[in-house]
């Protein structure tokens, strides 16, 4: 399996550590133990023909979404994606989330959750309890999450995905 550089992460090398004294050891280890602000995700558990759309669309997706740099979350597979810091991340292969079928989202009664479409690609946006978005693709054979932070401007999020979820995941109901 090839080794995706945009999860390559650092790790310490203790190289030489049983000649450190111990005050150097523990710095040492501090250094390397100290808070990591790298995001995670949970990993979603699609069938296998899911899983195969979701790689495709990993292959595809952009270097850039919402002008941040690709950093993908822990642990990394290539069904989760996410770029910047707070990260805005991606899940493909999550289940159909529940507003989706709800009528008062069709009928446009539910202040939470709208439907609508960004660039040939649907999306249906729920607003979270810390002021981000959650936004879930319809109509692919795959359910695709994007998680926008509060505070993150997330006009250009859905535009910059357009083309990698059009490529990758086919227009059609998920299984």
């Amino acid at each position: 399996m090839p080794v995706n550089s945009f999860r390559h992460r650092h790790r310490c090398v203790f190289r030489g550590v049983l000649r450190l004294p111990a005050v150097a050891l523990l710095i040492t280890a501090a250094g390397c133990s100290s808070a990591d602000d790298s995001a995670s995700a949970a990993v979603p558990s699609p069938d296998a023909k899911v899983t195969e759309l979701c790689r495709n669309l990993d292959k595809v997706l952009p270097a850039k979404v919402g002008g941040e740099r690709r950093e993908d979350p822990e642990p990394a597979s290539a069904l989760t994606a996410g770029w910047g810091s707070p990260a805005i991340i991606l899940r493909c292969g999550v289940p159909q989330p529940p507003k989706m079928v709800d009528p008062k989202v069709a009928e446009g009664r539910d202040a939470d959750a709208v439907a609508g479409g960004v660039n040939g690609v649907d999306w249906l946006m729920e607003k979270q309890g810390d002021g981000g978005y959650r936004f879930t693709t319809a109509n692919r054979e795959a359910y695709v999450e994007v998680a926008v932070p509060g505070g993150v401007d997330s006009s250009g999020v859905l535009i910059d995905l357009a083309s990698a979820v059009k490529k990758a995941i086919p227009e059609g109901i998920a299984s």
